[in-house]
């Protein structure tokens, strides 16, 4: 069984929000790095298991997002031998980040560059791009297309240890005991590309996944139809305001959704969490979707 460790990058002082995950063997790699401003963390954790500058040899993005990506640029600068592997659609994103950084600008407003920092571009030859049928399996896990949050999301499965490292394919689980969350923020979400995704990550049957937001789960299929359920629950809802006008609804799901998680986790840890990802982002980005594809 491939070895593993999960970095907590304590982003904003917060735990267990965001996480980074380390695969250790020949050919050390990191899944997403996380954002730029909790690269000094992500150093300090690597550095804690023994990965100095010449040893990290991937860096395996599941999406471009900057809470899951944006810390790359920085990265290969002091990592020299790592390369970056990441899907086609994503690739020029990461050589050019100047038009992801202005749709993250767009989402997150004033709040941007607290958040996030500052996006700095990965060298074209640093990078390795993932195709369909790419039989390339970066330190031995397999790369799975996984579209639904965006279009070019990806997983990485551990094949003979059974994990899958998931991205925010799986959505947000904090705890065992705790409901999943359905992270859709606009522009690039699909549901129904996601309802196929979580059929065929049931299907492949991992012993357990390892989230971004956050840590290692098992009851894969559990949790796959659970996302399922709470993606429908959202659309239905969403459809409905939208058709009897109601655009009070956001904000009252953003309170739903702080209450239903607090009731299990204190509602100051969930605060934290959704005061950098709010719910009424994700209710947004339903509405943006439905309304192109009614």
């Amino acid at each position: 069984m491939t070895q593993s460790a999960n970095i907590d990058l304590v982003h904003l002082g917060l735990e267990g929000a965001i996480g980074s995950y380390l695969i250790f063997g020949e050919e050390p790699a990191l899944v997403d790095p996380g954002p730029a401003t909790t690269f000094e963390r992500l150093q300090e954790g690597l550095a804690e298991h023994g990965i100095g500058a010449r040893d990290l040899r991937h860096v395996l993005l599941t999406h471009v997002h900057l809470d899951h990506a944006g810390a790359t640029g920085d990265l290969v600068e002091v990592f020299p031998d790592a390369t970056v592997h990441v899907h086609e659609e994503g690739a020029p994103h990461m050589v050019d980040p100047t038009r992801l950084v202005a749709s993250t600008r767009r989402t997150f407003g004033d709040n941007h560059d607290r958040l996030w920092g500052v996006t700095r571009a990965v060298p074209e030859h640093r990078v390795r791009a993932w195709r369909v049928d790419d039989p390339h399996r970066p330190a031995g896990l397999r790369p799975v297309s996984t579209p639904g949050h965006i279009s070019h999301h990806l997983a990485y499965l551990d094949e003979e240890g059974g994990t899958l490292y998931s991205g925010d394919s799986m959505g947000i689980v904090f705890e065992e005991e705790v409901p999943s969350h359905t992270p859709t923020p606009p522009p690039a979400i699909d549901l129904r590309a996601w309802e196929t995704t979580l059929s065929e990550i049931e299907a492949i049957g991992p012993e357990r996944f390892g989230a971004a937001h956050f840590g290692f789960h098992g009851s894969t299929a559990t949790r796959c139809r659970e996302l399922q359920s709470g993606l429908h629950a959202l659309e239905e809802r969403v459809r409905q305001a939208l058709a009897s006008g109601d655009d009070t609804d956001a904000d009252l799901y953003e309170e739903e959704v702080r209450d239903r998680l607090g009731s299990h986790l204190g509602r100051a840890r969930v605060d934290g969490y959704f005061d950098m990802f709010p719910a009424a982002t994700d209710w947004a980005g339903v509405a943006f979707y439905l309304k192109r594809n009614p």
